[in-house]
């Protein structure tokens, strides 16, 4: 089964071109995390001991809010999750995290900042699977 862990570059210029407009968009991630996390490929920023991926994605968010918070973006929701009510059964997400960006160039500033970029490694190390929806809201 393909794990989804980074973006590919024609998710992304998909991704661009639709929600670039459109103002604010919220990002659904759904989190699938490793039992222990792998830092294999990340030296620099290994923890001293094994931890869980759950653990590894607390550094990750710990080291990412203030970035998000400088780009004018903000945590909506962050919460634990399961299995679906409707959806397939063997299909079990760990955590559900909404954040909302001001537009696509605060979000793509966000992204691309060197200093966030030195610790996303976190993120990496944490995850077995996951999946990043943007959602752009709509009028009633």
């Amino acid at each position: 089964m393909k794990k989804y862990i980074d973006v590919s570059q024609e998710a992304g210029i998909e991704f661009y071109q639709k929600f670039h407009q459109k103002g604010k968009v919220v990002m659904l991630n759904l989190l699938k995390f490793k039992n222990i996390a792998d830092y294999s490929e990340l030296k620099a920023i290994k923890p001293n001991k094994e931890i869980s991926g759950e653990a590894a994605y607390k550094l990750y968010m710990e080291h990412t809010l203030p970035f998000l918070e400088k780009a004018g973006s903000k945590v909506l929701f962050y919460g634990e999750s399961g299995s679906f009510v409707i959806g397939p059964a063997n299909e079990k997400w760990d955590m559900v995290l909404l954040v909302e960006h001001a537009s696509v160039s605060k979000f793509m500033e966000f992204a691309q900042n060197e200093a966030y970029l030195k610790y996303a490694g976190h993120r990496t190390a944490s995850l077995d699977d996951s999946r990043l929806l943007p959602i752009s809201q709509l009028e009633m």
